[in-house]
């Protein structure tokens, strides 16, 4: 390892926790990394991460939480709301109460820096281009709890907390065409596309903590917008997949995701462009 970086602990090596635990370590970071499942221990010890086995909860934190953040300087925080299919109406904060349940185990470690995943969901489908001066305003419940949780952190006065807001998804393995496909009647066809590989996702965060980025806020999608029509159908041709069908009867949400910060404040160029 090198000398003089910060240990880093990832709660969360999931999706996309993973390959980017596996990137700090090819920068020389030593890295600690959670997952829920017992089987995946084997699997991040095999690849030179430290495995705990910890599950937040809305009544506690399962497994060795304060092993995990000990002698650590930046936590990542990178677990999904898990919220899909709750609306507005439904009652329960169950996102919130697991971080409020973590943020007592990070004020007693070592913790100073805090970089947390979140999603441009907390931005309301509104016709405007969307940057991060514009006040979240979620219509999904999940949007509202990431917003809800991005105040705790940001607020809490024991770490430096930056907030990273990804668009859509995608990777190698992962691409909404595939659910997509030969579906019909579907909404929002001039809607703009707001999505992000993978890659660039871990490149932005590796940018964030090389370049010690703190006390920020950054919205992350890939720059170009083409619509929700043009890209899906190029993507199934590509794929050689069903066409899928959009509708025209109704007005297309015009919500784009600005990222021009990123590119100037973190000097980023993305790797990939998805489109």
């Amino acid at each position: 390892m090198k000398q003089n970086k910060p240990q880093i602990s990832i709660l969360g090596c999931g999706w996309l926790g993973f390959p980017l635990a596996k990137k700090l370590l090819s920068e020389g970071y030593s890295v600690k990394g959670s997952t829920t499942s017992e089987e995946k221990i084997t699997t991040l010890l095999a690849n030179g991460i430290a495995p705990y086995q910890i599950a937040l909860t809305e009544d506690g934190i399962q497994g060795p939480i304060a092993d995990f953040l000990e002698h650590s300087e930046i936590l990542i925080i990178d677990i999904p709301p898990g919220l899909r299919k709750a609306t507005l109406s439904v009652s329960g904060k169950t996102f919130v109460a697991k971080i409020e349940n973590l943020l007592p185990y990070i004020a007693q470690s070592s913790i100073k820096k805090v970089l947390f995943v979140s999603s441009t969901s907390v931005y309301a489908d509104e016709n405007r281009l969307v940057t991060e001066d514009t006040f979240p305003n979620p219509d999904t419940e999940s949007g509202r709890q990431l917003a809800e949780v991005e105040l705790l952190l940001r607020n809490n006065p024991n770490f430096e907390t930056t907030i990273v807001r990804f668009g859509g998804l995608i990777g190698e393995d992962r691409h909404p065409i595939k659910m997509l496909a030969g579906r019909e009647n579907l909404d929002n066809p001039d809607a703009p596309v707001n999505l992000i590989h993978q890659k660039d996702c871990i490149g932005i965060m590796l940018r964030i903590i090389e370049n010690e980025v703190w006390n920020e806020t950054f919205n992350a999608v890939t720059p170009d917008h083409p619509t929700r029509k043009d890209y899906y159908h190029k993507k199934a041709q590509e794929m050689n997949l069903a066409i899928p069908k959009f509708a025209s009867d109704k007005p297309s949400s015009e919500k784009c995701i600005s990222s021009a910060k990123i590119e100037k404040v973190l000097d980023y160029t993305f790797i990939i462009n998805p489109l």
